[in-house]
């Protein structure tokens, strides 16, 4: 079964027979070869079944079909479908040792392929909203102060609920969101980064993840924190790139964004156990390790981006404070939570090593 890629009629009609084909490693939703075609090579992807299988692959489909219309490209090409097995065959990309400006690189591409979208108003077909946190996200994160002892700060359930409010209403909804913008999802080649596996692409506001370059890759087994003058160019890179393409400032608030992050008690977990349970409610009894840091380290990572964020922005007084206190709980109470490394090369090494 795992031998050979799956090629119907309609694929070998249209592509050709692939050849030399070789399994390489994937996550337990897909399996996914290097073959090639009439020389050529490519890579041959099938979504396995599963729990939304299907829309997994719509979404992914789309999101590749959008974005191919970036030029310089943004994702390797989609060659081929084939939907009753939800098969793609993809452009072959060759990966390089990327340079200093990988931070740069990574985020100007980012914002070419959010800007992938902005044209299409109206888009209709299978990329959904993008879904941020609720009212049960901020009894969560509430909870958690309680039972690490730490008062409310007045007024901070209201700036919470106009948080999610303003959250749901935020402008630039018509952004390719990669849904996933990882390590080892970014592929750097000869001209330029390649973003691959958009099972859950989205339609939203790009800041939700320009955020990850602060707030921790929150949904990345992989986290590094770059100082803050490599973030600071960074960050710059991905708002100039984004005017280039759209003519456009970008919209929203950054500090918003990494919020939302923050109150997500989903966020601490790989995808499969997301979902399930409070993981906030979890925090306080046991930690655990997920690639390159622990649940705890990342909450208290967070906590110190939202409080630092708030101070110099002056918004968000209420979340800031209670952010502030709630992490100096933690680090009375476990002494030992470091912080993340600043080279993704390092933060890789740790979350080999652990895995």
């Amino acid at each position: 079964m795992g031998s050979r890629p799956p090629f119907g009629d309609g694929l070998r009609a249209e592509l050709g027979t692939p050849c030399r084909a070789r399994r390489l490693g994937s996550s337990p939703r897909s399996r996914v070869w290097r073959a090639e075609l009439s020389g050529v090579p490519v890579v041959v992807k099938q979504l396995v079944d599963g729990p939304e299988a299907d829309e997994r692959y719509a979404r992914e489909v789309a999101a590749l079909t959008l974005a191919s219309r970036v030029d310089p490209p943004v994702v390797p090409r989609l060659l081929g479908t084939e939907p009753v097995e939800r098969v793609l065959v993809l452009e072959h990309v060759t990966e390089q040792q990327s340079g200093e400006d990988r931070l740069v690189e990574y985020a100007s591409t980012l914002a070419r392929l959010h800007a992938s979208a902005t044209a299409a108003a109206g888009i209709d077909g299978p990329l959904p909203a993008w879904s941020g946190p609720g009212a049960a996200d901020i009894k969560a994160f509430l909870g958690l102060a309680a039972r690490l002892g730490v008062a409310e700060t007045t007024g901070v359930r209201d700036e919470l609920a106009a948080l999610v409010q303003r959250l749901a209403e935020t402008p630039g909804r018509l952004a390719l969101l990669h849904g996933d913008p990882c390590p080892g999802n970014d592929l750097y080649t000869t001209d330029g980064v390649r973003f691959i596996d958009f099972e859950q692409a989205s339609l939203g506001n790009g800041l939700m993840e320009l955020a990850y370059l602060r707030i921790g890759f929150p949904t990345c087994w992989c986290v590094s924190v770059p100082p803050p003058d490599r973030l600071d160019a960074a960050e710059s890179a991905y708002r100039c790139a984004w005017r280039e393409a759209t003519g456009t400032e970008v919209q929203g608030d950054l500090l918003d964004a990494c919020a939302s992050w923050l109150l997500r008690g989903d966020a601490l977990v790989p995808r499969a156990r997301r979902g399930t349970e409070d993981q906030l409610a979890r925090l306080p009894r046991r930690d655990w390790w997920w690639g390159s840091g622990t649940a705890r380290q990342r909450l208290a990572h967070r906590l110190d981006v939202v409080g630092r964020m708030s101070a110099e922005a002056e918004r968000l007084p209420a979340l800031g404070r209670l952010s502030t206190a709630l992490r100096a709980a933690m680090l009375d109470r476990w002494p030992t939570l470091g912080p993340f490394p600043a080279e993704r090369s390092e933060a890789w090494r740790i979350g080999t090593e652990r895995g």
